[in-house]
């Protein structure tokens, strides 16, 4: 077999012209506003079924993409996700990344108070950086305690939740969603038990691309 590209960018405009193709061979395509995101996290997973999993509240992508011009900073509950968030978007926008989950204080806090260090991280983001994006993927626990800091009147720029897995993970995006839906955050939610910390950046970095106007590979000087 012969490749028929080599280069990283001639690459990446393949796939997403694949994509395309294929969102709208199986009637898919998504609302332009929501397409960066749609189409990365199907370039991330090559899980067409994001397409139909992905929830956003109304406006939800274009305030992500305000708060990271304004230089917000990116919470996520693992250091997986962090480690797969654009360091060029960030740096371009003035953003950072933090994961409190390896925090020695938030082990602490979780060990005192009998929960998980996902809960606990989510607590002191909330204390810490009230209007920061929250991405979560892994722990549907972190994804409670934010609905619950939402409803006691925290008012993040943009929740992101798309854990994967089978206990509670339903529930708790069902349940962040319509929270987010009530108190009017903006969410981007993956419904169901898909999801994962590399989807989770997929979003993030969506989001940084289409705000640093870097979708397209050759700004991110890649040949």
């Amino acid at each position: 077999m012969t490749p028929q590209h080599h280069l990283p960018a001639d690459i990446e405009r393949t796939s997403m012209n694949i994509i395309t193709a294929e969102l709208e061979k199986l009637g898919l395509t998504p609302p332009p506003e929501n397409a960066a995101v749609v189409k990365r996290v199907v370039h991330t997973t090559a899980d067409f079924d994001y397409a139909k999993n992905l929830r956003f509240t109304p406006g939800a992508v274009e305030a992500g993409i305000a708060a990271l011009r304004e230089g917000t900073v990116l919470v996520t509950d693992t250091n997986m996700t962090l480690a797969g968030i654009t360091k060029p978007g960030l740096s371009k926008l003035g953003c950072s990344a933090v994961c409190y989950m390896a925090d020695p204080e938030v082990a602490a806090l979780a060990r005192e108070t009998g929960t998980t260090r996902a809960v606990a991280s989510m607590h002191r983001a909330a204390a810490e950086h009230p209007k920061a994006i929250l991405a979560v993927g892994n722990a549907p626990t972190a994804l409670l305690t934010i609905a619950e800091e939402i409803e006691a009147g925290l008012r993040p720029a943009l929740v992101i939740g798309v854990p994967v897995g089978f206990v509670n993970v339903v529930e708790s995006k069902e349940r962040l969603f319509a929270v987010c839906e009530k108190y009017g955050v903006p969410a981007i939610v993956a419904m169901g038990r898909k999801g994962g910390s590399t989807v989770a950046a997929a979003i993030c970095n969506a989001l940084l691309y289409s705000a640093s106007e870097m979708l397209d590979p050759s700004a991110r000087g890649w040949k």
